[in-house]
């Protein structure tokens, strides 16, 4: 477990107790394991209600950033574009409900789908809203920017305390793949146990299990020569006879039995299976999506199936976010770009793969899925393209035990800015989560202090609550799958140019992604000599001139260009390395030397669009690199790499790079000669080009440094 609180519990010899069981690497399933509740600590009689206890397990999805609720579960379609956004409503089978257009598999299992369209905290900043979200209560401390002692507990805190796993107790609330941060290394209020003691914090693993390396620190004690285990045991029994002997108690000798638990199942396969994720099936595995994100759902899926209680899965952080101004669900630049790129994809996919697995596999009945973030973003969309923090309202999803699907909670107004019926406060979300799971809302506990605190002051959103669906005749979800693939990690849509191949030019919409060219000419056809066509033939694209039959004579001016491009696919601070294979070709070598390299520049580009149109026509250009291409006139080798790198880092600690509208590359020729050039290209006498088979980017990402704190 990652320590969350800057001075962690003493000693009385001053060594911190979780500190000296770390060095041993038995945090994780050693000391911070709940232990049981002796019979006169708290009462939860049997709530009346059906729904009551329902759940038996919960696995809790962190929306880090904040989602957009238009577009997610809170389309408004008649709202003004400004507002409603770039992308259009589709029907789900739930008969009336819409759904953004780029949730199709969501909209498709929507009738499993309890949807809150009135939740609230009316809090614009990422730390307080989100320590409200996970805690049920408003942030009322002095810097909700780091986790305090003072802090109220996070929810999954709560459940590993008063409701903690039957079948792995040692496990009751596991968190992954990481703890919450914002900016450089902050590390916010609610995600801590806080008033109610260290030894409830969640049990964190960190780590990609979408990584064929992925292992877990503390489960391989197969590497760990006999000796050593058993002192790591000997250790552990000489801390237990010391706090045994200043507390002793039920709560110390319930403790230590928890951590005999531990102890046998760190020397046991059982854990080291339940994160091997190896042991799934292939199909499977493609399923929940080839993303962290995916990966950690299947990961939870399998925790719940093993036992645990409580799975947190936080939406992972991607390589260069943290000094962008979109990293994760933020969007303040870029929303549409974001969503369309990224963030539905890998939602879409691994979202609907959980629920239905957990459908498929008899778990769905008794495990309760939540889908939340700490807030939405606002109606309007600002000058860079994104939406901004807004607590006004916002949405969430839940389905699974004790949830009645097929029905929307609550509504916004026609611009999705307020509540307009039904306001549901994050108090009511906490509430009913410990309802579901079985525990009284209401009931009260003392803290480290011995003063008398309230689990929840919310109340269960009843509405939410039964054992059936709501609907009964499903309607034909709308929506295309085909139109939101599976995320696709390349930067670029597309880096070849095999068929099929939407090429389009400069006049037309940004989206969708892929290449685009100015002049785009095409063969067979009476268009201007020069620009860019596509060779069916070969796959590649040629850029200059007399490459389709054209005029029979034509000037070229100085500045006259020819241009291939295409958006990057969300941009993140960091090095790009631009790659382009290229050749020369055309009528005859000479010409391609005393005509083309005499007359033209070739380039590759890194530019940013200068406005939210998108057009390459109008840029700005951020890197470029001069190259002279080799003649080898239609021939298999002679193909040259052709390299671009430049480094977007922001200029200090706490500042973010902006792309503004958008990044862009191209593979440019430009006339740059002084005056006219008149060209004869009828029947091929004159014919001079680069032939362009492969354009790739790589990126290396910005790394967070620790020794900063924003």
């Amino acid at each position: 477990m990652l320590p969350f609180q800057e001075q962690p519990a003493q000693l009385c010899d001053g060594i911190s107790r979780r500190e000296v069981l770390r060095a041993g690497g038995l945090s994780v399933v050693g000391l911070s394991l709940p232990t049981l509740l002796r019979a006169n600590d708290e009462k939860h009689p049997i709530h009346a209600e059906k729904t009551f206890g329902r759940a038996k397990s919960i696995i809790y999805l962190w929306l880090t950033g904040g989602p957009p609720q238009h577009e997610t579960f809170d389309p408004k379609p008649d709202a003004p574009l400004e507002i409603r956004g770039a992308f259009r409503p589709i029907a789900t089978t739930v008969p009336g409900v819409q759904f953004c257009e780029l949730l199709p598999r969501t909209a498709r299992i929507a009738h499993k789908l309890a949807i809150v369209r009135s939740l609230c905290t009316n809090d614009n900043t990422h730390s307080s809203s989100g320590y409200t979200v996970l805690t049920g209560y408003k942030y009322i401390g002095n810097n909700a920017r780091r986790v305090q002692a003072s802090d109220r507990p996070y929810i999954g805190s709560l459940i590993k305390k008063f409701k903690p796993g039957d079948v792995i107790p040692a496990l009751s609330t596991v968190w992954i793949p990481d703890i919450l941060r914002l900016n450089e290394n902050v590390v916010p209020a609610g995600q801590t146990a806080g008033i109610l003691g260290r030894r409830w914090d969640p049990d964190v693993f960190v780590g990609d299990p979408a990584d064929p390396s992925y292992r877990i620190d503390g489960f391989e004690v197969d590497d760990l020569p006999p000796l050593r285990v058993r002192k790591r045991k000997a250790l552990l029994e000489q801390v237990e006879r010391h706090f045994d002997a200043v507390l002793r108690g039920d709560v110390v000798r319930g403790y230590g039995r928890y951590q005999e638990q531990a102890m046998d199942l760190l020397a046991s396969a059982q854990a080291r299976h339940v994160f091997d994720l190896t042991r799934e099936p292939a199909t499977v595995r493609e399923r929940f999506g080839s993303t962290k994100w995916g990966q950690n759902l299947l990961l939870a899926r399998r925790l719940i199936e093993a036992g645990v209680r409580m799975v947190h899965v936080n939406w992972p952080r991607e390589d260069g976010d943290n000094a962008a101004d979109n990293p994760l669900w933020d969007t303040h630049a870029q929303n549409a770009d974001r969503l369309e790129d990224v963030l539905c994809p890998k939602f879409d996919v691994g979202f609907t793969a959980l629920i239905d697995d957990l459908e498929e596999r008899g778990l769905l009945d008794e495990t309760l899925v939540v889908a939340v973030g700490e807030f939405g973003r606002t109606p309007q969309i600002n000058a860079k393209g994104g939406r901004d923090h807004w607590g006004s309202v916002f949405s969430c999803a839940l389905a699974g035990a004790g949830i009645a699907g097929g029905q929307v909670h609550g509504s916004s107004d026609r611009n999705g800015a307020y509540p307009a019926s039904d306001p549901v406060v994050a108090g009511d979300l906490t509430a009913t989560i410990l309802h579901l799971l079985g525990v009284k809302p209401h009931s009260t506990y003392l803290d480290v202090a011995g003063r008398e605190q309230t689990l929840s002051e919310g109340q269960p959103i009843h509405s939410l609550l039964g054992r059936e669906r709501s609907v009964r005749n499903l309607a034909e979800p709308g929506g295309d799958v085909v139109r939101v693939p599976p995320f696709d990690p390349g930067f670029l849509l597309k880096t070849d140019f095999s068929q099929p191949l939407p090429l389009r030019s400069f006049d037309g919409p940004s989206r969708p992604k892929g290449w685009r060219a100015s002049p785009l000419l095409h063969a067979g056809k009476n268009d201007d000599g020069f620009g860019v066509r596509l060779c069916d033939s070969t796959d590649e694209m040629l850029i200059g001139y007399g490459t389709s039959d054209g005029e029979d004579s034509f000037e070229i001016s100085k500045g006259a260009s020819a241009m291939l491009t295409q958006e990057v696919r969300s941009p993140f601070s960091g090095t790009y390395e631009l790659i382009a294979e290229v050749v020369g070709d055309g009528v005859s070598e000479d010409d391609f030397e005393q005509v083309f390299l005499k007359n033209f520049t070739c380039r590759l580009n890194l530019f940013q669009f200068a406005d939210s149109g998108k057009s390459p026509a109008g840029h700005k250009e951020l890197a470029t690199v001069a190259f002279q291409p080799h003649f080898h006139g239609g021939e298999a080798s002679g193909w040259q790499t052709v390299r671009l790198r430049k480094a977007f880092l922001p200029t200090g600690p706490g500042s973010n790079f902006s792309f503004g509208p958008g990044l862009g590359v191209a593979v440019t020729v430009e006339k740059t000669s002084e005056g006219s050039l008149t060209l004869d290209t009828a029947a091929g006498r004159q014919s001079a080009f680069i032939r362009v088979r492969r354009v790739a980017l790589s990126f290396f990402g910005k790394e967070r440094n620790a020794e900063v704190t924003i």
